[in-house]
Protein backbone atom coordinates (compact mmCIF):
# COMPACT_ATOMS: atom_id res chain seq x y z
CA UNK A 1 0.00 0.00 0.00
CA UNK A 2 1.20 3.49 -1.06
CA UNK A 3 0.63 6.16 1.55
CA UNK A 4 1.28 9.99 1.46
CA UNK A 5 4.74 9.52 3.84
CA UNK A 6 6.16 7.42 0.34
CA UNK A 7 6.01 10.64 -0.88
CA UNK A 8 6.35 13.40 1.14
CA UNK A 9 9.02 14.26 3.70
CA UNK A 10 6.62 16.77 5.17
CA UNK A 11 2.79 16.25 5.74
CA UNK A 12 0.92 19.34 8.12
CA UNK A 13 -1.66 20.84 8.88
CA UNK A 14 -2.29 24.76 10.32
CA UNK A 15 -4.15 27.47 10.69
CA UNK A 16 -3.91 30.21 7.83
CA UNK A 17 -5.63 32.70 9.88
CA UNK A 18 -8.91 31.83 12.44
CA UNK A 19 -11.29 30.78 9.30
CA UNK A 20 -8.64 28.89 7.11
CA UNK A 21 -7.13 25.51 7.44
CA UNK A 22 -4.54 24.74 4.79
CA UNK A 23 -2.43 21.51 4.59
CA UNK A 24 1.11 21.23 3.29
CA UNK A 25 2.46 18.21 1.25
CA UNK A 26 6.62 18.52 0.97
CA UNK A 27 7.83 15.78 -1.29
CA UNK A 28 11.07 13.86 -1.00
CA UNK A 29 12.20 14.91 -4.07
CA UNK A 30 10.75 15.45 -7.96
CA UNK A 31 10.08 12.09 -8.80
CA UNK A 32 7.92 11.87 -6.16
CA UNK A 33 6.19 14.84 -6.57
CA UNK A 34 5.61 14.19 -10.20
CA UNK A 35 4.51 11.08 -9.17
CA UNK A 36 1.92 12.44 -6.86
CA UNK A 37 0.94 14.85 -8.57
CA UNK A 38 0.06 12.52 -11.79
CA UNK A 39 -1.93 10.62 -8.99
CA UNK A 40 -4.83 12.79 -8.98
CA UNK A 41 -5.30 12.22 -4.99
CA UNK A 42 -5.08 15.55 -3.58
CA UNK A 43 -8.25 17.19 -4.97
CA UNK A 44 -11.28 19.19 -3.81
CA UNK A 45 -13.41 16.19 -3.70
CA UNK A 46 -11.58 14.52 -1.13
CA UNK A 47 -10.79 17.30 1.05
CA UNK A 48 -14.78 18.26 0.39
CA UNK A 49 -15.62 14.85 1.45
CA UNK A 50 -12.94 14.19 4.70
CA UNK A 51 -13.97 18.08 5.96
CA UNK A 52 -17.24 18.27 4.99
CA UNK A 53 -17.30 21.37 2.81
CA UNK A 54 -17.58 22.37 -0.77
CA UNK A 55 -15.43 21.47 -3.17
CA UNK A 56 -15.37 25.31 -4.76
CA UNK A 57 -14.79 26.37 -1.09
CA UNK A 58 -11.38 24.29 -1.60
CA UNK A 59 -7.90 25.24 -3.22
CA UNK A 60 -5.22 23.46 -4.68
CA UNK A 61 -2.03 24.85 -5.47
CA UNK A 62 0.80 22.55 -7.09
CA UNK A 63 3.87 24.02 -6.36
CA UNK A 64 6.94 22.38 -8.80
CA UNK A 65 9.64 24.60 -7.61
CA UNK A 66 9.14 23.72 -3.86
CA UNK A 67 8.12 19.94 -5.01
CA UNK A 68 5.23 20.92 -2.62
CA UNK A 69 1.05 20.77 -2.90
CA UNK A 70 -1.07 23.19 -0.58
CA UNK A 71 -4.65 22.71 0.10
CA UNK A 72 -6.72 25.22 1.70
CA UNK A 73 -9.86 25.67 3.16
CA UNK A 74 -12.70 27.02 5.52
CA UNK A 75 -11.83 26.08 9.12
CA UNK A 76 -15.32 24.14 10.36
CA UNK A 77 -15.42 26.25 13.69
CA UNK A 78 -14.20 29.57 13.67
CA UNK A 79 -9.95 29.30 15.76
CA UNK A 80 -10.71 29.50 19.59
CA UNK A 81 -14.27 29.22 18.95
CA UNK A 82 -16.08 27.24 22.24
CA UNK A 83 -16.51 24.07 19.69
CA UNK A 84 -13.17 24.41 18.26
CA UNK A 85 -11.25 21.23 19.08
CA UNK A 86 -7.96 21.75 17.71
CA UNK A 87 -7.15 25.30 17.98
CA UNK A 88 -4.16 25.62 16.25
CA UNK A 89 -5.15 22.89 13.36
CA UNK A 90 -2.31 20.89 13.87
CA UNK A 91 -3.90 17.37 13.88
CA UNK A 92 -6.17 18.13 10.62
CA UNK A 93 -3.51 16.09 8.56
CA UNK A 94 -4.26 12.83 10.54
CA UNK A 95 -7.41 11.24 8.22
CA UNK A 96 -4.98 11.71 5.42
CA UNK A 97 -2.17 9.51 6.50
CA UNK A 98 -3.91 6.05 6.40
CA UNK A 99 -5.18 6.48 2.92
CA UNK A 100 -4.11 4.31 0.22
CA UNK A 101 -2.66 7.16 -2.70
CA UNK A 102 -3.57 4.89 -6.04
CA UNK A 103 -1.22 6.09 -9.34
CA UNK A 104 -3.69 7.77 -11.37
Amino acid sequence: MTTLLDYCSLVRSKNAGPFTLTFDFICHDRHAYDALVATGFLNEHLFATLYNTDRQNILVVNHPLALAVKVSLPRPTIQGSLHDTDCYAGQQYAPLMDMEVLPG
